[in-house]
């Protein structure tokens, strides 16, 4: 079910005020249709990593299948006032917004693509009116899952083929945060959810155990085992840690005893407080003394990859793990920080003119130009990604300058493959490509960091991935940024 069917509603007000200001402003002017080409891209890697796992490129898409003004939205826009009380919106501008229907081209990387910064993973080209108001809905989508999917790539890495689970729902940025956490934590790797209506939805796998509270609703814990496997005799795991973790573990034991004689097997049993390390070790001990090796252990407590690093260092024997509040709310990078840039305006003469943002900030300036990314393979590895621009093509040596280092080049041998990422998703407004399947999308997640070598995805101090501007985009970039500096100066003259 996309994001349109979720909310039943028009979603063409999911935008900020500034870009129904802008566009009435285009219309205004008369600059509507023109032709104009946006990139969205992130700067930084988040969580101080060496990659970025792209996703939510299935709810854009169907956003902008659907992107149409209604009566309603109209109306709301009709009731808004400046500042001297009059309409804000004038009706010939909501007359247009009323007719208005998606026309665009869009490329994109598809979701589960391993990307890295300053590379476009979506590209926008038509109407400025219309891709102006694009911006916003745009970058809420994929900024938001594009982190979620990166931060449970890294909790899987730590996991080293261990079961992870996301069990964040009730730690998320409210109910479209926990929904779209889901979805972008299976395409980062993770095998289930706790969250019932992001299973019906996305079709991911559902689990569960329970809570505290079902312990303590009984006298004795182990009554409370008891009850719970009798209504659960082939699917029961036990929280063990309310009162007393190792007594409950032998506890847990006991009951499994009785289950055996009665033709099932408990399935394991859940740690969520305590000395993880020590209580998994011991817990594991215990068990399978008693005969029942096949017990999982399953750990939650406000884990993340570095902790789940530092118990499987400790050796832990912790068999899945529980990822709540730190997966879902990307709890030490709160945003991604991506960016929505025009790069571009087709002019009356139908050439293309260059634009970029300046800046004091070199990381900062913006890349201008129709933008492409080719990523080069030697073997079965990546090595390196170049930005060029589609009008100006690639040079015959294949060589890149680094972004914000023009002293430091890459060459690509003629043995290099390579493939461009930016796929096409819509022509003249029309859908040209499906969306695959979120389980062929975790798929290709897994299959891209395969090739990536282990140097990018360490956590700490990681490989920086090769990134750079076809030599032909950075000369047109370095002249245009003389020439913005040397029109500045002369303005201040």
């Amino acid at each position: 079910m996309n994001i349109s069917q979720r909310y039943q509603l028009s979603l063409a007000l999911l935008t900020d005020m500034y870009q129904l200001t802008m566009a009435q402003g285009y219309w205004k002017k008369g600059m509507a249709e023109q032709e104009a080409v946006f990139h969205l891209y992130f700067r930084s890697n988040p969580f101080k990593g060496g990659y970025t796992v792209c996703a939510g490129l299935a709810d854009a898409l169907d956003l902008l299948l659907n992107f149409r003004f209604t009566q309603d939205d109209l109306s709301h826009l009709r009731s808004l006032k400046g500042s001297q009380g009059k309409a804000l919106f004038e009706e010939g501008f909501l007359a247009h917004l009323r007719d208005l229907r998606f026309s665009c081209e869009v490329d994109a990387i598809p979701e589960g693509t391993v990307v890295f910064p300053h590379e476009p993973l979506l590209r926008i080209k038509g109407p400025i009116l219309q891709c102006q108001l694009l911006e916003t809905p745009l970058l809420t989508i994929l900024n938001f899952q594009t982190l979620i999917a990166t931060k449970a790539a890294r909790v899987v890495e730590a996991a080293q083929g261990d079961a992870v689970l996301e069990f964040g729902m009730r730690r998320a940025q409210g109910p479209d945060g926990a929904i779209s956490a889901a979805r972008a934590a299976f395409i980062g790797g993770v095998g289930a959810t706790s969250n019932m209506l992001a299973g019906q939805l996305f079709n991911i796998p559902v689990k569960g155990t329970h809570a505290h509270s079902w312990v303590m609703s009984f006298d004795q814990e182990q009554e409370a085992f008891s009850a719970y496997a009798d209504v659960f005799p082939h699917d029961s795991v036990f929280l063990v840690d309310t009162y007393h973790t190792l007594e409950g573990i032998r506890k847990a034991i006991e009951v499994a005893r009785k289950m055996r004689e009665n033709g099932s097997e408990l399935k394991g049993i859940r740690l969520d407080s305590g000395d993880l390390a020590y209580l998994s070790i011991e817990g594991r001990h215990l068990l399978d003394e008693a005969g029942f090796p096949n017990v999982s252990i399953l750990a939650s407590n406000d884990l993340d990859e570095h902790l789940i690093q530092s118990l499987k260092l400790q050796g832990a024997r912790i068999d899945t793990w529980g990822i709540g509040t730190k997966l879902v709310t990307a709890y030490d990078q709160p945003a991604l920080g991506g960016v929505y840039k025009l790069a571009a305006l087709r002019q009356a003469d139908g050439e293309w003119e260059y634009k970029l943002k300046l800046s004091e900030q070199l990381i900062k300036i913006s890349t201008p130009g129709i933008l492409q990314v080719r990523r080069f393979y030697k073997g079965s590895s990546i090595v390196g990604d170049m930005l060029y621009s589609e009008p100006l093509g690639i040079n015959a040596l294949a060589t890149m300058v680094h972004p914000n280092d023009p002293t430091q080049q890459k060459s690509f041998p003629r043995e290099c493959t390579h493939e461009d990422l930016l796929v096409p998703i819509f022509r003249e407004g029309k859908p040209v490509y499906t969306s695959p399947d979120l389980l062929e999308i975790q798929k290709r997640t897994k299959q891209q960091l395969s090739l990536l070598h282990e140097t990018y995805r360490r956590f700490l101090n990681p490989h920086v991935y090769k990134v750079g501007l076809e030599e032909q985009l950075h000369d047109k970039k370095m002249a245009l940024i003389i020439d913005l500096r040397k029109s500045a100066q002369r303005n201040e003259a």
